[in-house]
C-alpha cells in the first residue's frame, strides 16, 4: 500500500523547490570551497554562475582526421573479403576544450601557483597525475571511465601530507591538473582514434572530473 507522510499537495510542493533547494546547497558547497582558497564569500556566486554558464561553451582545439575501414553494404563486404581491397573512410574528430569544466579550474589552479607552494602543487599534481593515468579506462562510444573519489582523495590525502596546515589550494590545484593531464591529455589520443565528432576536454561542465576532482579535494581537506 502506497502511503505519503505529507498531504499531497505538500509533497508536490516539496518537488517543485527541490531545484533551488539544490542551487542553495551547490552555492553553500562553492563558497566553502572558495573561501579555502582564499576567495571572499561574495566570490562564490559569481565562480558558480560562469561554470554554469560556461559549460555550454565549447572552444575548439584543432581537428583530427583518421581514416577508418567501413564496408558500407554486402557488396563493399564482398569486394573487401574477396579482392583485398581495404575500403576507408575518413572519420574527423575536433578537439575542443569547455569552459565550465575545462578553463576555468584550470585557471583557478594555475592562480594558487601565486599564492601557495609551488612545489608542493607539483608533487600533488605528479601523483594525482599517475594515479588518475593508470584508473582511468576509455570506453568507445562513451569516453574517460574513473571512479570519481579516487583523484579528490589521493590530492587531498597527498597534500596533507606534504604541505599540511596549507593543503587546501594545494590539493585542489593538483587535483585539477593531475585530473586533467592523467585521465584526458595523456589518453586523448586512444580517445581521437574510437570516436568522431566533438571530443570536449572537460565537456560535462560542473560535473565534469576535473571540476568534481578540485572542488571534493578541497572539502576532505
Amino acid at each position: 500500500m502506497f502511503y505519503l507522510p505529507v498531504t499531497l499537495l505538500l509533497f508536490l510542493l516539496l518537488l517543485l523547490l527541490l531545484p533551488f533547494i539544490w542551487l542553495m546547497l551547490a552555492v553553500d558547497i562553492v563558497e566553502i570551497a572558495v573561501a579555502k582558497l582564499g576567495f571572499s564569500p561574495s566570490v562564490a556566486g559569481i565562480v558558480l554562475a560562469l561554470v554554469i554558464l560556461g559549460s555550454t561553451i565549447n572552444i575548439p582545439l584543432y581537428r583530427v582526421e583518421s581514416p577508418t575501414i567501413v564496408a558500407e553494404n554486402f557488396t563493399n563486404l564482398w569486394l573487401r573479403e574477396f579482392w583485398g581491397i581495404p575500403l576507408r573512410k575518413i572519420q574527423h574528430t575536433i578537439v575542443a576544450v569547455n569552459v565550465g569544466g575545462g578553463l576555468i579550474p584550470v585557471g583557478l589552479a594555475l592562480y594558487q601557483f601565486t599564492q601557495g607552494n609551488s612545489l608542493a602543487i607539483l608533487l600533488v599534481t605528479a601523483i594525482v597525475t599517475v594515479v588518475s593515468y593508470n584508473a582511468a579506462r576509455v570506453v568507445p562510444g562513451i569516453g574517460i571511465q574513473m571512479n570519481p573519489l579516487l583523484a579528490p582523495l589521493t590530492a587531498a590525502l597527498s597534500a596533507m601530507l606534504i604541505a599540511a596546515p596549507h593543503a587546501a589550494p594545494v590539493a585542489f590545484a593538483g587535483g585539477v591538473l593531475g585530473t586533467l593531464i592523467g585521465a584526458d591529455l595523456l589518453h586523448l589520443k586512444d580517445i581521437q582514434s574510437m570516436s568522431s565528432g566533438i571530443l570536449s576536454i572537460g565537456g560535462a561542465g560542473v560535473f565534469d572530473g576535473i571540476a568534481l576532482c578540485g572542488l571534493f579535494a578541497l572539502l576532505l581537506t
